[in-house]
């Protein structure tokens, strides 16, 4: 185990230990239990020696020894369920508590770590790494009332026959011998099947995720193979783990097993003799017996422990890594009024990591209920504003003000509820329609979600579905179609009730025949409202009273559609390109720069305007 390993394991413990404090009186009632449950245990054997002794060979009083030994044994019955219910509970309720701080730090982590880490891999730490760690935890009580029962085993061992409690309990030094070796070597073992395991989960998260994209190409073995390859590998460390415990447990499981077997030997020969009694061996016999379980389980809790401890460190490198993105120790608010949403980028400087800047001294302003469309190539910059705008980065230099406050000075909370995002990939829940709608406010009234709907242009269709507003809609929204989907994410923008809107090239995967009908509910949701619109479409940037031209990082140029298109020749390579790109559907198309891409992008915008105009009257 390397130093890091080192660390993340113990920095896990103390994540478990936090959780079992947060559990304690559960715990320290459930070791009670246990306590009872030994007491009961350990009864049965001496009362049984005395039935024997007294009850057949001395008195006669039988049925009174009998009651008796059934009464403890009922008691210690009544305890073992106890003892584990209370067990199951407590490591239950701990993994629960473990499960909700590992997701709460997955929603508080920047979305720069998630861009790097797999899903597959979270899901893996989140779910079986977390069971290892409730099978362990679910043996502490268990394994504490075993130990009690070993050590009270032990003392009425040694006290009533001490020779032959040395010859019965000598194989224990050996067990412990045997579980720490066994310990070191199965801890790397472990740690491959575990990592194996969480390769696979990413295989088949991304197989059901891409399922769409996998038939598309008729890949179905291709992403097979992968399968195959992850499973192979399960397989194989697998197998060399089992190897390992195939060494080590039974010998631990055989070594109480010789004491037993000393024990019958010389414990006979000192009954023939006359120097102990039948109902002594009977007991003696008894305490053997109920050993041998108790210290077979000493190797099953080292090997859950030492899972335990692979998965608790899995878990800890997740726990330990910290957002580059935080909210400010004294966070500011944001100002109030009717003509709110003035939003100001001054000479922001950003790159991703490893990358050139994407913005190099980007400045703009943007006044209040003002919509901007931002234009570039791809690779410009224009998702990355949006990406500073909420914080999903934080920016290298420069700043980005909200109503002149800087974002950096908001919280999270306040900053992203200000600023609603309609993507351009479209993300649905697995949930009803009224519930993806209402996502952002989930008490909002039925009337208000009503009302969203039909400014997104979107009631109509959603009363045709099978339960109208009660659809349940598939995996990511499926069932629906491009544009349908985007009218439900307007619906959830016009819910929000945002600030600032940003509609990050809302309609690129829509048809080009059906897209004014997705600008109607643009324009409708953008009235009065600051709004950055992400757009290569002519008759989108119509929307917009200002058009910025992001180019080598910078606002290249600023100014109406219209007068870009007249005086910039790069403005109008970049939507000549965007246009040949949606004819022919090809992203390495070049960017052609004629009079006739310029005459054809002009007639486009001339089409767009008349249509928005008729239909909306806000343009």
């Amino acid at each position: 185990m390397n130093d890091r390993e080192a660390f993340n394991t113990r920095e896990g413990w103390r994540v478990l230990g936090a959780a079992l404090r947060s559990q304690k009186w559960g715990l320290i009632g459930g070791v009670a239990i246990g306590l009872a449950w030994t007491v009961g245990k350990v009864a049965v054997p001496q009362l049984t020696k005395l039935g024997i002794d007294r009850g057949i060979e001395g008195d006669g009083s039988l049925w009174l020894w009998s009651g008796l030994v059934v009464a403890a044994a009922v008691i210690a019955g009544l305890f073992t369920a106890m003892r584990r219910w209370v067990a199951f509970r407590e490591s239950r309720l701990i993994e629960t508590r473990i499960r909700e701080s590992i997701f709460a730090h997955l929603l508080k982590l920047h979305v720069g770590y998630h861009d790097r880490t797999s899903t597959g891999q979270l899901m893996s730490r989140a779910s079986s790494d977390l069971q290892q760690v409730q099978a362990f935890v679910v043996m502490i009580p268990l394994t504490l009332s075993n130990f009690a029962m070993i050590g009270a085993v032990i003392v009425l061992l040694v006290t009533s026959q001490p020779l032959l409690a040395v010859v019965a309990l000598a194989p224990l030094p050996f067990v412990n011998v045997l579980a720490n070796r066994f310990s070191r070597r199965i801890h790397p073992a472990v740690l491959a099947v575990q990592a194996e395991q969480a390769q696979l989960a990413s295989v088949v998260e991304e197989t059901v995720s891409g399922v769409r994209v996998i038939k598309g190409f008729g890949a179905e073995r291709v992403q097979a193979e992968k399968l195959r390859v992850e499973a192979d590998d399960i397989q194989r460390v697998s197998l060399e783990a089992a190897k390992l415990r195939s060494r080590f447990l039974p010998a631990i499981d055989l070594l109480p097993s010789i004491g037993l077997i000393a024990v019958l030997g010389m414990g006979g020969h000192r009954v023939i003799n006359g120097d102990m009694t039948v109902g002594d061996l009977v007991k003696f016999n008894a305490y053997i017996t109920m050993l041998i379980w108790p210290l077979r389980n000493i190797g099953m809790t080292v090997a859950m422990a030492q899972r335990s401890a692979v998965a608790l460190m899995r878990v800890n490198e997740v726990l330990s890594t910290p957002s580059a993105v935080t909210d400010p120790s004294v966070p500011k608010a944001l100002p109030t009024g009717d003509r709110v949403g003035a939003l100001e980028f001054d000479h922001v400087r950003f790159g991703y990591e490893g990358s050139e800047p994407v913005l190099d001294d980007f400045s703009i302003s943007i006044p209040a209920g003002h919509a901007v469309a931002l234009v570039g190539g791809t690779g410009s910059g224009k998702s990355t504003v949006v990406r500073l705008l909420t914080r999903f980065h934080d920016v290298a230099d420069g700043a980005i003000r909200i109503d002149g406050v800087d974002v950096r000075d908001l919280t999270l909370q306040e900053l992203r509820s200000s600023v609603g995002i309609v993507f351009e990939d479209t993300f649905l829940f697995n949930d009803t329609v009224r519930a993806n709608i209402a996502f952002a406010r989930p008490d909002a009234s039925e009337h208000l979600v009503e009302s969203a709907a039909r400014l997104a242009g979107a009631h109509d269709f959603i009363l045709r579905l099978p339960e109208g507003y009660d659809t349940v809609l598939g995996e990511r929204g499926y069932s629906l179609s491009g544009g349908q989907r985007q009218r439900v994410a307007i619906a959830r923008a016009i819910v929000s009730n945002p600030r600032i809107l940003v509609l990050d090239d809302a309609t690129s995967a829509v048809d080009p025949s059906k897209e004014h009908e997705i600008r109607e509910a643009m324009a409708t949701v953008m009235s009065g409202r600051t709004t950055i619109v992400i757009a290569h479409r002519p008759g989108t940037i119509a929307l917009a009273d200002t058009v910025v031209l992001l180019d080598q990082g910078r606002a290249a140029a600023v100014g109406t559609h219209e007068e870009l298109l007249a005086t910039n020749t790069r403005y109008r390579q970049v939507l000549a390109a965007w246009a040949v790109r949606d004819d022919d559907g090809d992203d390495d198309s070049p960017a052609p720069s004629t009079e006739a891409n310029r005459d054809a992008v002009t007639g486009e915008v001339v089409r767009s305007r008349a249509v928005t105009k008729s239909d909306e009257g806000l343009v």
